[in-house]
């Protein structure tokens, strides 16, 4: 019987497409017929994450676990299979998933500061008129 004694990263590091799982001695350890096994990094050391489909992709990586002398190997996709390691692992990623209220909100703001931007503008070519600055008001139309 193996379970996830402790499933804590390093650190994360959020890219583009992927969330990166660093693990490190002490972060990682599993519960192999109750023993307590250390992960140790030897093999593969970090868990990528797809951020839109939440999959991971490298399934393939070999974590290898140790207790004194012996050392035991997982691949990803055998620790896939232990429900407490996912849903450890998708708590920890959680907060960089990318989801469609994310794109949503990140339009908006652009939006919003678009239009807040071309309101300044309106503004800067305002005071330009007042103060008869036609270089400033040259500039500034081409900017709408």
């Amino acid at each position: 019987m193996v379970t996830v004694n402790m499933l804590k990263p390093y650190y994360i590091k959020a890219e583009v497409d992927y969330v990166r799982v660093i693990l490190a001695y002490q972060y990682f350890s599993v519960l192999i017929n109750q023993k307590v096994y250390q992960f140790i990094p030897v093999e593969a050391k970090e868990i990528r994450i797809n951020r839109r489909t939440r999959k991971v992709e490298n399934v393939e990586a070999k974590f290898a676990f140790q207790k004194g002398k012996e050392v035991v190997y997982m691949t990803i996709s055998e620790l896939i299979l232990l429900p407490d390691f996912v849903n450890q692992l998708h708590s920890i990623a959680e907060p960089y998933y990318i989801s469609e209220n994310t794109t949503d909100r990140i339009n908006e703001s652009a939006i919003m500061i678009r239009e807040l931007e071309n309101e300044n503008v309106k503004r800067l070519i305002d005071k330009a008129l007042d103060e008869r600055d036609e270089e400033a008001f040259n500039t500034l139309v081409r900017y709408l």
